[in-house]
């Protein structure tokens, strides 16, 4: 008898491959003592799809005696238990159903929550980042190009995946929303959704082989590290001010600066010919800008001169040089004449 209590209550090797006994209403004849009652809101633009197929989600919620109402005045969904209802749990599931509804995803998806097997999760994705341009990047890098690494999840995980705004919907077996929590989550803390995407897929791959059943698994799968990688500098960098205790002096107001130039004295028409010559200086000072200006386009620009060669004085020819070669010439002519 000892044993036989020890291999129920003792630990097991995989609590995944337990199956747990169905509920029936045999198991509570009496049913719920007081009705239980949850709404959700839901966004303007699903009033449409949530129209054309209320009727379905009445059919389904009916089958499991609970009542469901669409309130398009308010936008809400309620669902609420009625005396035949003998499942405790099956109003948290339609409470879940509403909020899977209300967070796009189609009918035939959420209405597998009420299974027993199947579960769902709305992860929140808009808290881990602050900036919105990282958790834009973030949320594509988890949805990937074409949808290819969102697919990619669905299959490893066999849970149906909705990146939605700011939260992300997962339906599907309990084993599978852990998994997909733990991707989301990483995707979101800045590391790539492929080194779990390998992990899972590996350790797939793993648990076929029966001789690496008891051994440590570390070695096989991929490692994240962390890389400190340059971030673009800002091209203007603010210089702080020295910390002061002091607070900065207060400006002064008109009237104090009207009190230091002697103008809060004078009469309104004095006022008025000041201004009036302060704004007649202004005018012929612009004046004389805009004719700077135009008088520019009539300056001849400087034309640009060759540096010239010097000329000096100085004879380039040696004279002596010049007179002995003319004695040497008269001489080869005397001979010539001789001959």
């Amino acid at each position: 008898m000892e044993d036989q209590t020890t291999a129920e209550t003792g630990p097991v090797d995989n609590a995944w491959a337990i199956k747990i006994p169905k509920f029936t209403p045999e198991d509570n004849p009496h049913g719920l003592l007081e009705e239980s009652k949850f709404a959700t809101l839901f966004p303007k633009y699903r009033e449409q799809y949530l129209k054309e197929c209320w009727p379905l989600v009445q059919k389904v919620l009916k089958e499991h005696h609970i009542i469901a109402e669409l309130d398009l005045i308010e936008g809400s969904l309620t669902v609420k238990t009625t005396k035949k209802t003998w499942d405790p749990y099956i109003i948290i599931k339609a409470r879940d159903f509403m909020k899977l509804l209300s967070r796009s995803v189609p009918f035939e998806q959420a209405s597998r929550v009420l299974d027993d097997e199947i579960g769902c999760d709305i992860i929140k994705i808009n808290s881990f980042v602050r900036k919105k341009e990282t958790f834009l990047k973030r949320r594509q890098r988890l949805i990937g190009p074409n949808g290819v690494t969102l697919k990619s999840i669905e299959l490893l995980t066999e849970c149906y995946v909705l990146v939605q705004g700011n939260t992300v919907s997962a339906v599907g077996p309990y084993k599978g929303l852990i998994q997909v929590r733990r991707i989301v989550e990483d995707t979101m803390k800045n590391i790539h959704p492929m080194y779990n995407i390998k992990s899972l897929m590996i350790k797939r791959e793993l648990m076929k082989d029966p001789r690496l059943k008891n051994e440590s698994w570390d070695r096989f799968l991929p490692t994240f590290k962390s890389k400190n990688v340059p971030r673009k500098q800002p091209k203007q960098t603010v210089k702080k001010k020295p910390y002061t205790p002091f607070p900065p002096p207060q400006p002064e107001s008109k009237i104090d600066q009207q009190l230091a130039s002697g103008e809060y004295f004078l009469k309104d028409e004095q006022k008025r010919a000041k201004r009036r010559h302060e704004k007649e200086e202004k005018q012929l000072q612009n004046k004389k800008v805009r004719e700077e200006e135009r008088k520019k386009d009539y300056i001849p620009p400087q034309e640009k001169v060759k540096d010239s060669v010097p000329v000096s004085n100085e004879p380039t020819v040696d004279i002596n040089k010049f007179k002995a070669k003319m004695k040497k010439a008269s001489k080869q002519q005397k001979l010539v004449t001789k001959s």
